[in-house]
């Protein structure tokens, strides 16, 4: 259980055409995100590609710290096609939109809103991202226009709270 005394959905529906969904054992698919050197910048602050041990790695620690979900779109055959990923925990809101031509068409604003709604379920009263970079002109919107303001300056950014009552 990655949150000690919370039952973690199999899915959260966001709307008609987003949802989230628990990510289980494959992932294969997601390695592309991972080796795509503006989107290791985004992620890392470096374009050091994943490999299949590091990206497990990476899952493994987001799943035991946190709800690690699948970012998912239906697709116009009414299937879901995960797009990117997000994990929810009190200390960090990491959020990856994996297909590039996706970004900046909301997903990610409707994602942490709903990951916001869920932490409020749950009693939470605030929520961090632990790091953005001062250049992620993209991530510093999405969550400031959602009340995250800068709490810590870090070497390369800022972190982030936002009060949820």
């Amino acid at each position: 259980m990655p949150i000690p005394g919370i039952q973690q959905p199999d899915i959260l529906t966001i709307d008609t055409t987003l949802r989230l969904k628990k990510v289980g054992n494959r992932f294969d698919f997601a390695l592309p995100w991972y080796q795509d050197p503006e989107t290791l910048m985004l992620v890392d602050g470096k374009t050091d590609p994943y490999d299949m041990p590091h990206l497990a790695e990476m899952y493994r620690y987001l799943e035991q710290h946190g709800e690690l979900y699948w970012i998912e779109l239906r697709t116009p055959d009414g299937t879901f096609e995960p797009v990117g990923d997000v994990t929810l925990w009190p200390e960090d809101l990491p959020i990856v939109i994996g297909r590039k031509d996706l970004r900046g068409q909301g997903i990610g604003r409707r994602t942490v809103a709903a990951l916001m709604e869920r932490a409020r379920c749950l009693g939470w009263r605030e929520l961090y991202v632990n790091e953005i970079y001062s250049f992620n002109t993209a991530s510093r919107a999405l969550f400031e226009g959602l009340g995250f303001v800068p709490c810590a300056r870090t070497p390369r950014g800022a972190r982030y709270r936002c009060p949820l009552d």
